[in-house]
């Protein structure tokens, strides 16, 4: 199952995590209070478990391990687009007119093969 695998891996990096806080001066690996823990905390978790079990599924259903990572950045980069012209009101420059090119022809690139 995916899920079981993505939980056997998260808990491998809490415990990883939590060793390398022992040798940390104290306080160094600046641990969150319970009040500390807001939405985006809880976003980036649910994020990075959503990319993980996306990940794997993708594998599951036969897509090449070297295409999956670039066509996933790929969209990622052009879904954010709007999100940054619209919220963070980033210019849209030749340079990003140019690399969104870039990532079309490159997802249609990819698609033919």
């Amino acid at each position: 199952s995916p899920l079981g695998v993505v939980v056997y891996a998260y808990a491998v990096g809490i415990a990883l995590c939590l060793l390398a806080g022992m040798f940390e001066s104290a306080g160094a690996i600046g641990w969150l209070s319970p009040g500390q823990i807001d939405r985006a905390v809880v976003g980036v978790g649910v994020g990075a478990v959503m990319i993980e079990v996306g990940f794997l599924l993708t594998y599951r259903s036969g897509w090449n391990l070297s295409s999956t990572s670039v066509v996933s950045n790929i969209a990622t980069a052009l879904v954010l687009l709007p999100v940054g012209l619209i919220f963070f009101r980033e210019p849209l420059t030749l340079r990003k007119l140019i690399g969104i090119a870039f990532c079309l022809t490159g997802i249609i690139l990819l698609a033919r093969r």
